[in-house]
């Protein structure tokens, strides 16, 4: 029984081991050193009007780090239609182009311990100051810290990714924020499905051979 009980929880225990080691949160603030050398190499990465005009923007974004975790808040609003360069033949509708942006972050994203959290399309108004843009969808994505958030950029930071992004919206408005209330607990929920995993393995290890 002690046996089948190790079996079961050391596997499980790396396993939450390995998702806390990648998932941090909780690392050191990067030197004035590290953040020109991550401004260079994103810089290197394409030499966009977008990426050129996004290197303040994210020397801003550092000028902040305290080498914690944090959530980006994205408001979106789409062209009226999806509006490409000369030579990509696409279709012409921005939720399309946006999607195929999408797609080609997922990796980027994760292979850097970043998490999208969520995506909500607007269903209405309520409270409309005057001026107030009219955002089509907000989404939330968790990053590691600024240094994986730079690092994240600077994967996904090419042309033939960026261009569906571009090609899908008029407008954004990105900020980061640090919660203080929230009920997205990611480790105490993989904690909790490891446990349920372990007690279903361990149920089925107590069952009697069928002979």
């Amino acid at each position: 029984m002690l046996i089948a009980s190790l079996c079961i929880a050391l596997p499980l225990a790396a396993l939450y081991l390995a998702f806390w080691l990648w998932y941090g949160g909780n690392g050191k603030p990067m030197t004035a050193e590290e953040k020109e050398a991550a401004l260079r190499a994103l810089q290197a990465t394409d030499d966009s009007d977008h990426t050129r005009a996004a290197i303040e923007e994210v020397r801003e974004l550092l000028a902040s780090d305290d080498g914690k975790e944090f959530v980006m808040q994205n408001l979106v609003r789409y062209r009226p239609k999806a509006l490409y360069p000369a030579g990509y033949h696409y279709s012409d509708d921005p939720r399309e182009a946006d999607n195929r942006y999408g797609k080609s972050i997922v990796w980027p994203l994760l292979r850097n311990g970043n998490l999208l959290l969520f995506i909500g399309r607007r269903t209405g108004n309520f409270v409309v100051p005057e001026g107030a843009d009219a955002w089509h969808y907000v989404a939330m994505v968790r990053y590691r810290s600024r240094r994986d958030f730079v690092r994240f950029a600077i994967d996904a930071n090419q042309a033939e990714k960026f261009v569906h992004k571009w090609a899908a919206i008029e407008k954004t408005h990105i900020f980061p924020v640090k919660p203080v209330v929230s009920l997205f607990v990611v480790r105490t929920l993989v904690a909790l499905l490891l446990s349920c995993a372990g007690a279903l393995l361990f149920f089925i290890a107590l069952q009697p051979s069928t002979p």
